[in-house]
């Protein structure tokens, strides 16, 4: 099992690369969907990012835009289903 800290560098790492604008600060804690940085097409490509990542099914009911509003609960979710 991947290593939660290095898990979180991976997505807070895909987030940026894919939808942060240069000057974003973006952090664990910082908020994707409600801040704006994620929208729901976003949030598709990026639940489909972490199940070939991490080889994981992730039920589309429980990828909701509260779970995947911060890089911390979005390795959490993942992390319940390795």
């Amino acid at each position: 099992m991947p290593d939660l800290h290095e898990m979180k560098e991976t997505i807070l790492k895909y987030v940026i690369n894919e939808y942060a604008e240069e000057d974003d600060d973006v952090t664990f804690d910082t908020p994707l969907i409600s801040g704006g940085l994620v929208d729901s097409f976003s949030m598709v490509s990026l639940k489909r990012f972490l199940e070939v990542k991490y080889k994981i099914s992730i039920p589309d009911d429980k990828a909701t835009p509260e779970v995947f509003d911060n890089v911390n609960k979005i390795a959490a979710l993942v992390k319940d289903y390795l």
